[in-house]
């Protein structure tokens, strides 16, 4: 770690001599992109980003083709194009393709390509991690797509209501594909938001604190918290809804102490943060783009922040907001519905400071590309804010509640308020990754089309909705008079999809995405993104000393580009990139990074492979994928510790740092930490279902007599803190380099968990408890399962950690797959005895 003195490091350009001959031919050659075949192992998250971007922009087109085919359908009364069955599945694909394919991965791509630049980083920690997640949303997303085309599209809604998503109504395949799909996409999703988590944290330029971050960073700090919390439960909804279709679960099904409602809870309490994990990142957009356009810093920035992190918090009290149709109690409705009014407060501190900003223009350009989307993004969006208002008045909601109504609503909330925003996003970036811009012209065809498009298309629903036409009905009659209604929205459509296709001929003519060469500041943008850039990002590092330092810093870009800053080598010879503290971003070491290679893609297919093998019961091909998937994540992880032993290095201006770091200094005890919370916040889902279950359905749950005894629990309580005692002690054996103790000590700690979460098994099953018995004994078993699995998890991390010993390759300066290890097997005991004291304590407690 760099001393105390680098708090206080020069603004100046810290290396004012020439830079030696070969220096630059070394960076170049360290950050060469490969070819031909190999340019599939790229990681560089700058090219990563341009496919993720890509593949998102497909999905958009794909989900678009469909929603066209359901215009045409519907734009005639008593039309007989599709019939119901492939109706159904084409607006369950639609939802499900727009909103997993590509919303999410969109605002998320867009980060994997900007941030680093726009941090000052020449990459983020974890680039392989990124290319791995990239991969696994591709190919699985694409197979997922491809089923529609064999008649195995899942047909239940995006939203997949139980019971109709039950294998009672749903006996075939489609809505297994659906459940174990999501659930891997949503993996891949986790995997991005914690590379970003721990990007935007610790790879900042020095000087660039929290209150110097460019605002696009904030609010991906704020996505990646809210996919953090959010994304879990869906993932256990998918879970406990895929174990009941498999082996007769009874989570959902009444009459066996389920309740259909508890995926409802699980499902919405990710799906209205989903709105906002989509529109904030199109804000931080906005916000970005506006002060370039107008030459003014964005006004408010402070209470941008604090609207950003609000809207965070508040979005997780309105999931019942999908829900007020359903019966629950009146307390709870009030509660949501003042949450719903209350959002729009943060929305609308952010909306008036954009206009606040533009107000206070020192050049205006309302009429460029970017603006004019954004100016497009104010009219709907606010129009979608003001109908969300209205549905958050219950009895309006009573009324509207499955109407085309609310079609018109998520669409003007989503579309205007994601969509247009990311057309502005890439108008105003391409330059960034392209050798040119957009045509201002073909934008312009672009831009009037979608508009007016989409209010033909989106407003009339109001209308119809209104008139009474409910949502998901594939044909109507001719005397409900909703015809012209209708094929006013269907000609919209059509409008819209032409402005799409404009931009698409406008890339296909401009867009020339380079890697060693872009077009420039053309908007005189003050943000770090805009320096000089290659493949290796920046030539070197600068200190930032406010947030807009091309505006602040005369002369920045120059400097930069000549390696007048930090890094302007690859000391190491490998790439690398700097670590900076976490709140004033001082310089902490080097890392070094990965260069290509295939494990990401390998483990990615066989990821893909496993779920989506599994689904079609192909067991022991699904096995061997993810034995294929294991063994490239164990293989890219073997190279990750990096030899410590080497001297500091040289990063310019004197100063000399570490090339790597362990304990909580660590890159990797933080992305370990992040992966905690995604833990803690699955099994918060999971205890939240089995004491959900009980509030519905406590006749369901046995009698003090006939729970296990004590003593298998207490035996595994002892076992689970026995091991935690055992990891402490391996780690201060490990100090004193102790190798025998650590090769020993881990196989005897894996046992000993192994037989605490057996133990447990045994003595519900003695007890006579089957999980197919009642809701509470699904739940009983849900929890244990869910142990079991942490617990499988921990014997690989232990199995790799002796396996790096006996290779030589861990030491007390090379400890970090020992440190991750421990710090996730102290995680399972804590959740292990929880998990005990909610099955025998709360019963218990009861009686």
């Amino acid at each position: 770690m760099a001393d105390e003195s680098m708090a206080d490091v020069a603004p100046s350009p810290p290396n004012t001599l020439p830079r030696p001959d070969g220096e630059l031919e070394q960076l170049q050659r360290v950050w060469k992109r490969p070819t031909g075949w190999r340019a599939l192992t790229v990681v560089n998250n700058n090219h990563v980003g341009l496919l993720y971007i890509g593949t998102a922009l497909l999905f958009f087109l794909l989900a678009g083709v469909l929603a066209l085919l359901m215009r045409t359908q519907l734009a005639v009364p008593d039309n007989d194009l599709i019939g119901h069955e492939l109706y159904n599945q084409l607006f369950t694909m639609h939802g499900t393709v727009m909103m997993f394919l590509f919303a999410v991965p969109a605002v998320e791509a867009m980060a994997v390509l900007l941030l680093p630049n726009m941090l000052g980083a020449r990459d983020l920690p974890f680039p392989r991690l990124s290319a791995y997640a990239y991969w696994a949303y591709a190919v699985g997303g694409l197979i997922f797509f491809c089923s529609i085309f064999v008649g195995l599209a899942p047909d239940g809604g995006w939203f997949m209501y139980p019971p109709l998503s039950s294998s009672a109504y749903s006996p075939e395949l489609n809505a297994d594909l659906w459940l174990l799909g999501i659930g891997f996409i949503e993996i891949s999703a986790i995997a991005g938001a914690i590379e970003l988590a721990v990007g935007i944290l610790r790879t900042r330029a020095p000087g660039m604190t929290l209150d110097r971050m460019p605002i696009f960073a904030w609010v991906m700090l704020v996505f990646s918290g809210m996919v953090i919390v959010a994304f879990p439960a869906v993932i256990v909804g998918t879970a406990l809804l895929e174990l009941e279709r498999a082996f007769g679960m009874p989570f959902f099904i009444a009459q066996k102490g389920g309740d259909p409602l508890l995926w409802q809870h699980l499902f919405w309490f990710f799906g209205h943060p989903e709105v906002y994990i989509i529109f904030l990142p199109a804000a931080g957009m906005v916000s970005m783009i506006i002060p370039a356009m107008t030459g003014t810093s964005l006004i408010g920035y402070r209470l941008v922040v604090l609207a950003v992190v609000a809207t965070g918090f508040l979005s997780f009290g309105l999931w019942v907001h999908h829900m007020f149709a359903t019966g629950i109690p009146q307390l709870s409705l009030s509660f949501a519905s003042a949450a719903s009014m209350a959002v729009s407060v943060p929305t609308g501190i952010q909306i008036f400071a954009w206009i606040a900003t533009i107000a206070a223009a020192a050049r205006l350009r309302p009429f460029k590309l970017p603006m004019l989307f954004i100016l497009g993004f104010f009219f709907i969006f606010v129009l979608g804010g003001l109908t969300g208002v209205m549905v958050a008045v219950i009895p309006f909601d009573l009324q509207a509640h499955d109407s085309y109504f609310i079609v018109a609503h998520l669409h003007y909330v989503l579309f205007g308020g994601m969509v247009f925003p990311l057309f502005a996003a890439f108008y105003y970036w391409a330059p960034f990754v392209s050798a040119r811009a957009l045509s201002e012209k073909l934008g312009r065809w672009a831009f009037w089309l979608m508009f007016i498009g989409f209010n033909v298309s989106f407003f009339p629903m109001h209308l119809t909705g209104l008139a009474g036409m409910p949502r998901r009905v594939y044909t109507y009659a001719d005397s409900y008079g909703w015809g012209p209604l209708n094929m006013a929205s269907t000609l919209g459509a059509y409008m819209i999809a032409a402005g799409v296709l404009a931009f698409l001929i406008d890339l296909a003519r401009n867009f020339r995405p380079v890697g060693d060469a872009n077009a420039g500041n053309i908007w005189d943008a003050g943000t770090l993104e805009w320096l000089p850039s290659r493949s290796y990002g920046s030539r070197s590092i600068p200190f930032v000393t406010s947030r807009e330092p091309l505006w602040n810093q005369p002369g920045l870009a120059r400097d930069v580009d000549a390696g007048r800053y930090y890094l302007p080598n690859a000391p190491t010879g490998r790439r690398s990139t700097l670590v900076t503290s976490p709140v004033q971003a001082r310089p902490e070491y080097v890392l070094e990074l990965p260069g290509p290679g295939w494990s990401p893609l390998l483990a990615a297919l066989g990821t893909a492979g496993f779920f989506l093998l599994l689904t079609f019961k192909l067991e022991a091909l699904a096995g061997a994928c993810g034995v294929l998937a294991v063994a490239m994540i164990w293989r890219w992880l073997w190279d990750a510790d990096a030899n410590p032993v080497r001297p500091p290095v040289d990063i310019g201006g004197g100063l000399r740092l570490p090339v790597s770091c362990g304990g909580s200094a660590s890159h990797s005890w933080w992305a370990m930490v992040i992966l905690l919370m995604v833990c803690a916040s699955i099994f918060g889902s999971l205890l939240f279902a089995y004491l959900f279950l009980w509030v519905t359905s406590p006749e369901t749950w046995p009698p003090l007599a006939r729970l296990p005894s004590m003593g298998l629990p207490l035996t595994s309580t002892g076992l689970l803190l026995g091991t935690s005692v055992l990891l402490a002690w391996l780690s201060r054996a490990l100090e004193r380099e102790r190798q025998v103790a650590v090769r020993l000590g881990l196989p005897a700690a894996m046992l000993m968990i192994a037989a605490a979460i057996g133990l447990e098994a045994h003595g519900q099953w003695q007890a006579g408890l089957r999980p197919q018995d009642s809701g509470y004994a699904a739940a009983v078993y849900a929890l244990i399962g869910l142990q079991a699995v942490f617990v499988t998890t921990l014997c690989f991390m232990a199995a790799f950690t002796v396996a790096r010993s006996l290779a030589g390759r861990l030491g007390p300066a090379r400890r970090a797959s020992f440190d991750s290890t421990m710090l996730f097997w102290h995680y399972t005991v804590a959740q292990g005895l929880l998990g005990l004291c909610a099955i025998h304590g709360f019963p218990r407690l009861l009686e």
